[in-house]
């Protein structure tokens, strides 16, 4: 019995050894066939990425990506022009390429133009529902035209597909979109994410017939029944960094400005002036390896308390309004007694600096525990690991203890989120203690909606804090897991951030939110978004997106700090006219339909609703795509389309081995090694079986 069961196992090595070295394979389509403008590997200088040909030992070169981000910040606005640059650089006439690539926006993002140049040519993008546009691009792609696509995965993942890419040639696809730039702790922060972190995607493998087939490196499977969608090809850091990025930000806050930083890339910044600042990389170009941040404080006594933007659109009304509710003496100084549940993500894909930063962040947090609280540690990977059985009083020993636990704390394994995050939640506090759940993880996993599912159920009186690790996180995830679990979300991009971030993260742990809070002065007929204003933390703004066939004069916002009432009246009919207030609008109420379908809400309704106003405003969502064609066909018709999975860095300070195992893009050689091995091993057990049934 153990010798069958060890066979099989061996087997089973064979068998993942040989998925494996298929896993981070690029997505093409069929080869094409070898012509004079193949090379071999001796010809290449420099790191490049090649494709087979059906001719042994010659390749193909294939498409490249450059990226350029201009972004002008007005007030609380942020307009961005994302433009992607396809290039097909082979030289053979036949070599028609598609290029499609993954990457992430923010993800409160409302993507709402497209625009494709090819030479001279400029062909605007029109919105439709998701199913007619992806079936206008594939028409057109089989015509031989120039098309192309934009698609939303996820609120913060996006593909863009570029089909008939002559050889030779480039084409150019703009998208735009808006944001609100984040106010915390008196500071304003704009974040542009540059990459997609690999994605750890439970579930079993299958494959649903009513779908098309992705390009990324995993399959689908009944728990993540998108992953081939959100799981681009990434290349080996030993070949060097790709898609290169430039980026231009024009600052105009409306106030003076104290500093301008970048914690994530070195930058240059001009003062214009008027006041304004433009900032660039100070390099011409970054790998999209990281995601940007940028952040700018007021200068003292210039800090805003209320800020408020308004847009007419037609008969309809549209307001953006931001208040800051009191803080420091005002406030209650503490809360009572707490336990506090930390969790930290010791998976493969925290490797490197991220576990580092993670350590720090928990040991920070664990020494700012009292003797009247409660807490306990866990850890999660494939498995999760709890320290004490239940949560212990901060003792000397049992503080010395966590410590210690935490300070041996490792990365490897898969990120299996759901039972710790069930295991954190299931259990209670006593009467007199606040419980909250402290979670640091990067937030890489497929899954998202089931988690969300699992905290709404399950989150009973505790509180959900999360704080986002390494230099890409998932922050769509850890936003949203926040807001369901009525916390907060903290981001940590860097060892030197540890200290800071975690301050602001004490100082909204240790002190009571504003809570009750109610706007008031709105017409019946008006459309508030969020409907519900969610309790607050010491340094968070009420923000809140207005639509309405009238707007009164002045609102009033109240709410209750500590034990004392708090009121701020906003004047609303004395502002400027701002434009893209109607974009936000639209895209809270598209997030807001969408988690209304989380908590039950009828999907078909959802999806009407979603479509009546992402068509309406011309947005990308889970149900409408932006799609773009140019009316000439360019590709004979005899000539094959190579289809090209554009490949993308692997996140910045993240270990490549430790989420994908051996490398299986860089070289064969382990591959082979252990193969020969497990074969031999095979043999021998082949061998002294069948000697022994002789």
């Amino acid at each position: 019995m153990t010798r069958h069961l060890f066979l099989r196992a061996t087997l089973a090595v064979l068998l993942s050894l040989g998925a494996g070295s298929l896993s981070l394979a690029p997505a093409c389509g069929n080869e094409l066939e070898p012509s004079d403008a193949t090379i071999a590997l001796g010809d290449v200088k420099g790191g490049r990425f090649l494709f087979k040909t059906a001719q042994p030992g010659r390749y193909r070169p294939a498409p490249t990506l450059k990226t350029d981000v201009r972004i002008a910040v007005t007030g609380l606005i942020a307009r961005a022009t994302v433009t992607q640059e396809f290039t097909n650089p082979s030289l053979d006439k036949d070599a028609w390429a598609e290029g499609i690539y993954v990457f992430p926006l923010p993800e409160t993002a409302a993507v709402d133009h497209l625009r494709m140049t090819v030479g001279e040519r400029i062909i605007e993008g029109q919105i439709k529902e998701r199913a007619e546009a992806k079936k206008i691009y594939e028409q057109a792609k089989q015509e031989g035209k120039r098309t192309s696509l934009v698609e939303q995965e996820r609120p913060n993942i996006f593909t863009t597909s570029v089909a008939n890419i002559a050889p030779g040639d480039r084409i150019t696809v703009e998208i735009e979109y808006q944001e609100t730039i984040r106010y915390d702790q008196g500071a304003f922060s704009l974040r542009v994410p540059l990459v997609v972190g690999p994605r750890y995607i439970p579930g079993t493998p299958i494959v649903f017939e009513d779908q098309p087939l992705g390009t990324g490196w995993s399959p689908d499977t009944d728990r993540v029944p998108d992953a081939a969608r959100i799981t681009p090809p990434v290349a080996h850091p030993s070949n060097g960094p790709i898609n290169p990025v430039s980026l231009t930000i024009d600052l105009a806050p409306g106030f003076p400005l104290s500093a301008v930083v970048s914690p994530s890339h070195d930058i240059l910044t001009v003062t214009e002036p008027d006041g304004r600042r433009s900032i660039t990389l100070r390099a011409d170009t970054a790998p999209a390896d990281r995601d940007f941040v940028l952040s700018w404080a007021p200068a003292a006594g210039h800090a805003p308390t209320v800020s408020v933007f308004r847009e007419q659109q037609g008969d309809d009304h549209y307001a953006l309004l931001m208040a800051m509710p009191p803080v420091g003496e005002n406030r209650a100084t503490a809360v009572g007694p707490r336990e506090v549940i930390f969790v930290i993500d010791t998976s493969g894909s925290m490797a490197g600096a991220s576990i580092e930063q993670a350590r720090a962040a928990l040991l920070l947090a664990l020494t700012r525990l009292t003797a009247k609280d409660r807490f306990n540690v866990m850890q999660f990977n494939s498995v999760t690991h709890v320290l004490f059985s239940q949560a212990q009083p901060v003792t000397a020993q049992t503080l010395r203890k966590a410590v210690h636990y935490v300070e041996q704390l490792r990365a490897n394994g898969g990120t299996e989120i759901l039972p710790a995050l069930k295991m954190a939640l299931k259990g209670s506090a006593p009467a007199t203690h606040l419980r909250q759940v402290v979670f640091l993880t990067d937030g890489q996993v497929g899954n998202e909606d089931e988690l969300f599912a699992l905290i709404r159920s399950q989150l009973g009186e505790s509180r959900l804090f999360t704080i986002g690790i390494g230099s890409a996180p998932n922050s769509h995830f850890m936003r949203k897991a926040a807001e369901f679990g009525r916390g907060t979300f903290t981001r940590i991009g860097a060892a030197s951030d540890v200290k800071d971030r975690m301050d602001a993260m004490f100082r909204k742990l240790e002190r009571p939110a504003l809570t009750g809070i109610r706007l008031e002065g709105l017409a019946d007929q008006s459309d508030m978004f969020p409907a519900r204003i969610p309790d607050l933390y010491e340094g968070e703004p009420v923000v809140v997106a207005i639509k309405s066939r009238t707007l009164p004069s002045t609102v009033t916002i109240r709410g209750t700090a500590g034990t004392s009432e708090w009121t701020t009246v906003i004047p609303l009919a004395t502002q400027d006219a701002r434009a893209g207030i109607s974009v936000f609008w639209a895209r809270q109420k598209i997030a807001a339909l969408m988690d209304g379908q989380r908590y039950g809400q009828d999907e078909a309704a959802t999806r009407q609703a979603v479509l009546d106003v992402a068509l309406a405003h011309h947005l990308v969502s889970k149900y409408t795509s932006l799609v773009a064609v140019d009316v000439t066909p360019v590709r004979p018709m005899p000539q094959q389309l190579q289809t090209h999975a554009m490949k993308t860095n692997l996140p910045d300070g993240q270990d490549y081995q430790a989420i994908f195992g051996l490398p299986k893009t860089a070289t064969s050689a382990p591959l082979h090694l252990m193969t020969g091995l497990a074969l031999l091993a095979l043999a021998g057990l082949l061998f002294g079986y069948r000697k022994q049934i002789a």
